[in-house]
């Protein structure tokens, strides 16, 4: 029972049980409700399974757990960003073509216009981020649905890398970058590695494998490892602590809604399309960085995995709903599953089997605990 003045006196007003304001809700329903659920239910039993059928493969080893970490990570950083425009309400088909126009702008500059490497990667984050600024403005100012316009972007993007790169050098792969790359300040941040004391340190008290000179067979942990969980980590904070995430939530749950009590809807949703750029140069500059070279083709389909990453972390079709640490797990399931694969000596075509059938159950999970949190208010 509340109590609450009014003008006339002291007025008694009854609040039921079933008042949705002050009704307890147990713990159990908190963690249905929690969009990541599926995804790190999902990691578990992955682990599981492997832990159970690779277990002696070398899979989980040092050299293994890079591998796989590797790759759920060239994933993740490009799930985050297409898991905060999905929660906007958008998506963008065009970040696997983003990701071998941006390894271009990099490469050419620096290869064959002898631009400082630093600078070659601020010109392509420069132009990737133009292209999702021009993105997102068409889709907020037309009207016209983001897949449509982002498939459009996924052509005239891929097609322009490869146009550009024949006009211009007459390759389409493009090698050399990483010997320039040597002693660059910003080659390193995308392109170094992180640990390298702590794993020589590891390898002489005999806790890890070495190579037959004594030096460690895990060198470092990539440059792509930590942009992951910096990228993780950050959005993550901003998207439940912040008055952005709000704004993001709002902006895919009902846009005409949100614009009315005075959210920018346009503005949001034009930055998160340049973030999804952002994310795509992140991941061409740490891989061009890492093998020293770019290809016109690079990120070829990187877009379906972005988002089935990210619906697989709980993040709904329809806008409004989802989570970066589910993204998170949904990369990471990916990276193990892919590389538990080739541990184990299964055909690798099976991994695109894999991909479709954990899509259309993480759709059906997560449609399932969205009805049982709905009708249980």
């Amino acid at each position: 029972m509340s109590v609450k003045e009014t003008a006339s006196g002291t007025e008694k007003q009854v609040i039921g049980d079933n008042d949705e304001r002050v009704r307890k809700v147990s713990s159990v329903k908190r963690l249905l409700s929690r969009p990541e659920l599926g995804s790190v239910s999902g990691a578990i039993l992955v682990f599981v399974f492997f832990a159970l059928v690779a277990w002696d493969s070398g899979m989980f080893n040092a050299d293994g757990v890079l591998n796989w970490t590797t790759v759920s990570a060239q994933l993740g950083i490009i799930a985050v960003g297409a898991c905060l425009l999905m929660i906007a309400g958008e998506f963008d088909l065009s970040i696997g073509s983003m990701i071998g126009f941006a390894g271009m702008m990099i490469a050419i500059p620096a290869v064959y216009w002898a631009w400082p490497v630093w600078a070659a990667i601020l010109f392509a984050f420069a132009c990737a981020m133009a292209v999702g600024f021009l993105n997102g403005y068409i889709v907020v100012k037309t009207g016209l649905p983001s897949f449509i316009v982002s498939l459009a972007f996924l052509f005239i993007l891929r097609g322009l890398t490869i146009a550009l790169s024949i006009a211009l050098t007459n390759k389409t792969i493009i090698s050399g970058v990483g010997n320039l790359a040597e002693g660059d300040w910003l080659g390193a941040i995308f392109g170094g590695q992180i640990g390298t004391e702590f794993f020589n340190w590891l390898a002489r008290m005999g806790w890890i494998e070495t190579y037959s000179d004594g030096s460690p067979i895990v060198a470092g942990i990539p440059m792509v490892v930590v942009w992951w969980f910096l990228l993780t980590a950050v959005c993550s904070f901003v998207l439940l602590r912040t008055r952005f995430g709000n704004w993001i939530f709002a902006s895919g749950g009902d846009a005409n809604a949100a614009k009315n009590v005075g959210v920018p809807t346009d503005k949001v949703k034009i930055m998160l399309f340049m973030f999804t750029a952002f994310c795509a140069t992140v991941f061409a500059a740490c891989q061009v960085l890492e093998f020293g070279s770019a290809a016109a083709d690079r990120g070829l389909l990187k877009e379906f995995e972005a988002i089935i990453a990210a619906v697989i972390g709980g993040a709904l079709l329809t806008g409004g709903y989802g989570s970066v640490i589910g993204a998170f797990f949904g990369a990471l399931i990916f990276g193990v599953v892919q590389m538990g694969i080739f541990f184990t000596g299964v055909d690798s075509d099976w991994f695109r089997v894999f991909l479709g059938v954990m899509l259309l159950i993480a759709v059906l999970f997560n449609n399932f605990i969205r009805k049982k949190v709905t009708s249980a208010r």
